[in-house]
């Protein structure tokens, strides 16, 4: 199969070294300096340095040149270029592993997907998977949702690898709202951490925190079970205690006092986070569901709040059944 992957960061990248052994690619970078550049130094010393990319895998910077003869797409930038870059794959299958809700319109990237391509196979490959990890190798298993249960199970088949598992699902709704919220989950396990609360601590945010996720999730039409998953559980666990964490280290970073625009400048990367906690917080009001470590979260970075007094008001919250 000829795969266009489309997005050069650490996660595109990483996904092209996975599956380079099984089948033919094609990279995109929307900067032609950054398509040059790996052709030149032969790996993404931007953004995952240290790994030297497939041999004759196209790196391309014209997207059209990069789906030219693919069979599938993957989709590999963050949530804010989605709906561009779906326009740009047309009809063909696609995946995309981005997490997160989209900015002004809260919509989930499947329904990103369901404006801009109605009718095309699609789905998201989401699960505990950190691209530095998959890149050198380690064993990974991920999660292929899709509405399409066929196009899931063909996918997960397709692109397994022997490092690679892929289960897949059909309740997308539910592994997409993991994927995003565990993000914002992951900051407030980081300012937890960074102000030296404790395991006790940390434990108990993960745990409310994985029900405030199942809360939103169900109300939004997903199963329960898919929480106690990869998609849900699994990539909670990862995000909120892995040190390869992004969103974790921004709230590391809060925890210190240092401010956000500081924070996201520094880290190179896209911390999806940071702006997928306003959109969860407005869709949760939205469906009438309570969301408090959401909430603390936005309330920081918002600069409502520092890190401590988001905490105290947790902490100070009225008793309630579990």
């Amino acid at each position: 199969m000829k795969i266009a992957i489309l997005g050069a960061g650490a996660w595109g990248t990483a996904l092209a070294l996975s599956f380079a052994a099984r089948h033919s690619l094609s990279l995109w970078t929307f900067e032609a300096a950054h398509a040059d550049a790996m052709r030149a130094d032969g790996e993404n010393l931007r953004f995952l340095p240290g790994y030297a990319l497939p041999v004759g895998m196209a790196i391309e910077h014209d997207i059209a040149a990069a789906l030219a003869g693919a069979q599938l797409a993957v989709i590999a930038t963050p949530v804010v270029g989605l709906r561009t870059t779906l326009k740009a794959a047309s009809d063909l299958p696609v995946l995309w592993v981005c997490k997160g809700l989209e900015a002004g319109s809260g919509l989930l990237p499947h329904q990103v997907a369901a404006q801009v391509v109605p009718g095309v196979q699609c789905g998201a490959l989401t699960g505990p998977s950190f691209a530095e990890e998959v890149a050198r190798g380690l064993p990974t298993a991920v999660t292929i949702a899709s509405n399409d249960a066929d196009f899931a199970r063909d996918m997960a088949q397709e692109l397994r690898t022997p490092r690679l598992r892929l289960y897949a699902n059909d309740d997308i709704i539910g592994a997409e709202v993991g994927g995003a919220v565990k993000n914002v989950l992951a900051i407030a396990t980081g300012i937890c951490d960074g102000l030296g609360l404790g395991l006790n601590a940390r434990a108990a945010l993960m745990t409310r925190g994985l029900a405030e996720i199942t809360r939103f999730g169900v109300a939004l039409g997903a199963r329960r079970e898919t929480f106690m998953g990869l998609a849900g559980m699994g990539d909670l666990i990862l995000t909120c205690t892995g040190d390869l964490s992004r969103n974790r280290r921004v709230g590391l970073a809060l925890a210190s006092g240092r401010p956000l625009d500081a924070i996201t400048r520094e880290l190179g990367h896209v911390a999806e986070g940071v702006h997928t906690a306003r959109e969860v917080a407005h869709r949760a009001e939205m469906v009438g569901v309570d969301m408090p470590i959401t909430a603390a979260v936005c309330a920081v970075l918002d600069g409502r709040f520092d890190a401590r007094q988001a905490v105290e008001a947790l902490m100070n919250r009225d008793p309630r059944a579990e």
